[in-house]
């Protein structure tokens, strides 16, 4: 049995990163045309710097992706500290109401924000992808946050406060120093879910404005060039190395407080 299930996993793991390896691999093939022998070069990555819209694209989505982090970690914080610390009317349904973006299709989410969009005047462009993005990253970032914030205890802050701190400054000396990690966290987490957005970007993009996965989807059904996969290679790389900082800064399940 325990051949049997170590040979499952081995073939589930081939099955996912096989495709990526060769990718990855192709990206160093001199041959434009993948034709074997493997002859190693870095010619498509010489290539890639001269390649105006995919380097444009690449700029738009790290610019989008930066601005969405900040704009989402901020406002994304801000709830998770009013359903986690505040009590007012309307309190559960809110909660309930961050599920929904998660658990829907992209699909139908793109969708609706392209006729939203277009009925309320705000149109398409870098704006309506910002808007779009920051929509979609608030629900992680309040989940990350909102279970950091339940490993912290309230009576710190309380504490503070009787000692004679102000409530915003109590937050800001007490309990935000001790929720750093957790945001920080979910700022990584929120620039991942953006620059890795296809779905909401290729809905909303226009002529210029047009994110990296959104070039490369366009350049795929024009014609597949070893660029692509030279492009794809440094967003693979990209994208695992926030997921490691996220893994290492987003440890909501550590103990921060220590009596």
């Amino acid at each position: 049995m325990k051949l049997a299930a170590r040979t499952y996993i081995l073939a589930v793991l081939v099955f996912l990163y096989l495709p990526i390896g060769v990718l990855i691999a192709m990206g160093f093939n001199e041959s434009p045309l993948y034709q074997l022998p493997f002859q190693f070069s870095s010619h498509w990555y010489v290539e890639l710097m001269s390649n105006r819209k995919l380097i444009s694209a690449s700029w738009n989505s790290v610019l989008i992706a930066a601005i969405t982090a900040v704009i989402a970690t901020v406002l994304g914080t801000l709830a998770a500290v009013a359903l986690s610390r505040r009590q007012f009317f309307g309190k559960e349904a809110l909660r309930l109401l961050l599920l929904p973006p998660i658990a829907i299709p992209w699909l139908i989410t793109g969708t609706a924000m392209l006729v939203f969009f277009y009925w309320t005047g705000i149109g398409r462009g870098f704006h309506a992808i910002l808007i779009g993005h920051v929509a979609l990253a608030i629900p992680y970032v309040v989940l990350v946050v909102g279970t950091g914030l339940t490993t912290i205890r309230a009576d710190l802050e309380e504490a503070a406060m009787s000692l004679g701190a102000p409530p915003v400054k109590a937050f800001f000396q007490v309990t935000l120093p001790l929720l750093a990690p957790s945001i920080f966290g979910a700022a990584l987490f929120a620039f991942a879910v953006s620059l890795d957005q296809f779905v909401v970007s290729y809905f909303l993009a226009t002529p210029g404005s047009s994110t990296l996965p959104v070039e490369i989807y366009s350049a795929i059904r024009k014609g597949f060039t070893p660029e692509i996969n030279a492009v794809c290679t440094i967003l693979l790389a990209g994208s695992v190395s926030i997921f490691l900082l996220f893994t290492l800064f987003a440890k909501p399940g550590a103990s921060r407080d220590r009596s």
